[in-house]
């Protein structure tokens, strides 16, 4: 059986709620920008940041897959 290098529960609950957190951060920052309350300039930043900690946290999670814990 599988276990990850790190507890796969964990992983998936750690990863799913940045993930989640980051698809929401976006969104707004894209609400904010369309209805000019905030600059395009935000807009890209506060996407692109979140673009790449949901990334990370999703290969974390493919990567934490990968590796097998020996049994102990």
């Amino acid at each position: 059986m599988k276990r990850g290098f790190v507890n796969p529960r964990v992983v998936t609950k750690i990863a799913f709620w940045t993930t989640s957190a980051c698809i929401l951060i976006a969104v707004v920052a894209c609400l904010l920008a369309i209805w000019d309350f905030a600059k395009t300039d935000v807009l890209w930043r506060t996407v692109s940041t979140c673009a790449v900690i949901g990334g990370g946290m999703v290969a974390f999670y493919i990567l934490n897959g990968l590796f097998d814990r020996p049994e102990e």
